[in-house]
């Protein structure tokens, strides 16, 4: 019995994801790697679905999902601190 193969867009994808929500943090870096994800992800889910010998779609399904949360938290974080300046 043959193993499928995993997408690598899918792997890297899901970790660009999860970098991005651990390092929102640090300015710009986690919006660029959400960004990532996103698109490493929209591109693997469209691989997968053409080849049925490639798995790894809910590796970027996961990847999509925590690349679109980085980005909503980084984006909240620096309206909120912009705010915050604007206010000061």
């Amino acid at each position: 019995m043959e193993r499928a193969r995993t997408s690598g867009l899918a792997i890297a994808s899901m970790v660009c994801g999860i970098c991005s929500l651990v390092l929102v943090w640090v300015p710009g870096l986690g919006f660029l790697l959400g960004m990532l994800a996103v698109i490493l992800g929209v591109v693997a889910m469209s691989q997968t679905g053409r080849d049925p010998s490639l798995g790894g779609r809910g590796m970027a399904i996961a990847g999509l999902v925590c690349g679109i949360v980085g980005m909503v938290i980084w984006l909240i974080i620096f309206f909120w601190v912009g705010l915050l300046f604007w206010a000061a």
